[in-house]
């Protein structure tokens, strides 16, 4: 499955398991949802990642690329940055923002199907394993869905339980919620 066309973004995937292609850039800005780091690499954003503040982001973005030196620059990610954050406001911005995308085979082919996720839809992580043709990997799809570091981007906020319940979402279940209400799902 092929990601749906968005105004926001534009898929690139790397060769699964390839490494980013470093130096990582990255900025810090503040959204309704709390802080947002952009992480940029040499092919595209590589890093989209919320939480609570500044330097809590930045050692996550450590520990998501260890080997990769991180060099904190404002500046020449202002528009990224105002971009995804257009975009966590529910806003349009001026134009796509590339995505560098790495990750295993199988982390990648979740994404894709995620990525096809209309906004104000959900699907339940059997509903995403069957559309992969492997109707036993529901466990497996959380796991990928743990794995994205690109929140929004690839929008694992529309992946929920069978039942419906908001469960597992790495920015934390509040804010899976309040993406989602303001993508109409209730």
């Amino acid at each position: 499955m092929q990601p749906v066309p968005s105004p926001a973004f534009r898929y690139h995937f790397r060769a699964p398991d390839s490494p980013v292609d470093g130096p990582i850039r990255f900025a810090v800005g503040r959204t309704a949802l709390g802080a947002i780091l952009v992480g940029r690499s040499r092919r595209g954003v590589c890093a989209i990642l919320l939480g609570e503040n500044a330097q809590a982001l930045r050692d996550r973005l450590a520990v998501a690329f260890p080997e990769i030196e991180l060099q904190a620059d404002r500046r020449s990610l202002r528009r990224e940055l105002r971009q995804v954050v257009a975009c966590v406001e529910g806003e349009t911005s001026e134009d796509a923002v590339d995505l560098d995308i790495g990750g295993t085979d199988f982390e990648q082919n979740v994404w894709r199907a995620l990525s096809g996720i209309p906004a104000g839809r959900t699907r339940s992580y059997g509903d995403v394993a069957q559309d992969l043709g492997a109707p036993t990997a529901a466990r497996a799809v959380a796991g990928a869905c743990a794995a994205n570091l690109l929140a929004l981007a690839i929008p694992c906020h529309r992946v929920v339980r069978r039942d419906g319940a908001i469960a597992g979402y790495r920015w934390g279940t509040e804010r899976k919620r309040a993406l989602l209400a303001r993508e109409g799902v209730r």
